[in-house]
């Protein structure tokens, strides 16, 4: 059995390493630039930027959801942002990526949130599936923008 809860900051190493196990998953790795203590400023510092909600197992973290807050001017209400979703393969098919993203449904209705939204990889099939099985809709005519590293600084001097 596995259990969801709000992270404590204890989490911070093992959601950072699932972290780590999701950027391999993607064959991303080289994109993890960043450490431990700065996810848990981000997480649980002075001004959280972030949230999470772990599944364990024993009380070892198996997967996770990290989040945080945008809001719709369409709307007028705010949104939950789904930055990472991710299951421990071996866990997988259990139920628990299921749970995560009830839980953040949850979440959401109880905040008075317009909409969860996230990302997903165009050749990640099964996570596309996943998601359109639980109600999502993969929107075909929306795409990231997305400004970071020398890119934000050369825009910063516009």
């Amino acid at each position: 059995m596995f259990q969801i809860r709000a992270a404590l900051p204890a989490d911070v190493p093992a959601i950072f390493s699932l972290i780590q196990a999701l950027a391999e998953y993607e064959k991303l790795s080289h994109q993890v630039t960043g450490s431990i203590e700065q996810l848990h400023t981000h997480l649980f510092g002075e001004k959280p930027v972030v949230e999470a909600i772990v599944a364990t197992v024993h009380e070892q973290a198996i997967g996770f959801a990290l989040y945080f807050y945008n809001y719709s001017t369409f709307l007028t209400k705010p949104g939950i942002y789904l930055e990472d979703l991710f299951v421990l393969p071996e866990y997988r098919g259990q139920g628990i990526g299921k749970a995560l993203l009830t839980q953040l449904a949850q979440i959401a209705l109880e905040q008075d949130c317009g909409r969860l939204e996230w990302s997903v990889l165009d050749w990640n099939e099964s996570a596309i599936w996943f998601y359109e099985r639980m109600g999502a809709t993969v929107l075909p005519d929306w795409r990231i923008c997305r400004v970071t590293g020398e890119a934000l600084l050369q825009m910063s001097a516009f």
